[in-house]
């Protein structure tokens, strides 16, 4: 059984050479999901001599074919919380974990007891854990269509109290109108004519949570716009994720159907990648935004003559 730190080494090269974008870490994470151990550890054992485990050289091969890592682990991070993944639902994103934040810090201004918080197309039910983990009295509910992701969202979100909804975003919360402080929401929005670069996503991100239909890819977040402008009570927030060029757009939408002080908001690297609105209240123009940082719906600092985001 050859040691861990060549194996580690040739796991690297041949990561590499297949284009995987962290070959290193991948292959150090694949060790570490065979030892039981972190990935931290996987590097003490690599200095002391350790054997490499057993079924590494399999794995490895397996994600030189571009199976996405997760898939292969069985499980992915996504800020506190860690859940079970596979194939037929879309693996969460670190720049989701920033759209969340956004609902969090409002959150935390706001001062809500339990405040009522809907995640429109659940998908892992990443979004809807998170807030349940990090917001003690939260009333969560997922809403998610699809059979597989519903399995996985149900596997995830057992014992958090979180609500599962099966249905479509656009009429799952019938009868629920006005009655949610926060709604956020990762639609579906690659434009169907934009197939991704990275074989991860292209071949094995389900298809219905990729592309957002028609307009470009905005079909979709349009709806989810609809539905979360119903569903939430005046002075509630919608926080919407999106992709950097869709910015402009899914600010006029998000005006277009009734919501004040939107905003733009980065992701981890300074990418415009989630737009936030309130839903206004009696004699109000122009609620308080999201994230005092962000730009309003002309690109623009509420507070001084910023630049715009990129």
């Amino acid at each position: 059984m050859p040691e861990l730190a060549a194996a580690l080494r040739q796991a690297e090269a041949e990561l590499a050479a297949a284009g995987v974008p962290s070959p290193r870490v991948d292959a150090e994470l694949l060790a570490a999901h065979l030892l039981g151990v972190t990935r931290g550890r996987v590097r003490a054992l690599a200095l002391t001599g350790a054997h490499a485990p057993a079924g590494l050289e399999d794995l490895v091969a397996e994600r030189a074919r571009r199976i996405p890592l997760q898939h292969l682990t069985g499980t992915a991070s996504f800020r506190t919380v860690d859940l079970a993944v596979g194939p037929g639902v879309f693996i969460p994103r670190p720049e989701t974990e920033s759209v969340v934040q956004v609902a969090l810090d409002w959150l935390r201004a706001a001062g809500l007891d339990a405040p009522r918080v809907a995640d429109l197309g659940t998908g892992s039910g990443a979004i809807a854990a998170a807030v349940a983990a990090e917001v003690p009295g939260a009333r969560v509910v997922a809403v998610e269509r699809s059979e597989l992701a519903l399995a996985w969202a149900a596997r995830n979100l057992a014992g958090t109290g979180v609500e599962l909804v099966s249905g479509d975003f656009r009429t799952a919360l019938a009868g629920r109108e006005g009655t949610f402080d926060v709604v956020i929401t990762n639609p579906p929005y690659v434009p169907p004519d934009a197939v991704p670069v990275d074989p991860e996503v292209a071949e094995h991100d389900p298809p219905e949570a990729l592309y957002g239909g028609a307009r470009g890819g905005l079909e979709h977040p349009a709806a989810a716009t609809a539905a979360a402008f119903a569903a939430l009570r005046p002075g509630g927030l919608l926080v919407m994720e999106h992709a950097e060029q869709q910015g402009a757009a899914v600010e006029r939408i998000l005006a277009t159907t009734g919501f004040t002080g939107v905003r733009a908001h980065p992701d981890l690297t300074g990418r415009r990648r989630a737009t936030s609105g309130v839903v206004p209240t009696a004699g109000t123009a122009d609620p308080p935004a999201a994230d005092p940082r962000g730009t309003d719906a002309t690109g623009h600092h509420p507070h001084e003559n910023g630049d715009p985001r990129a």
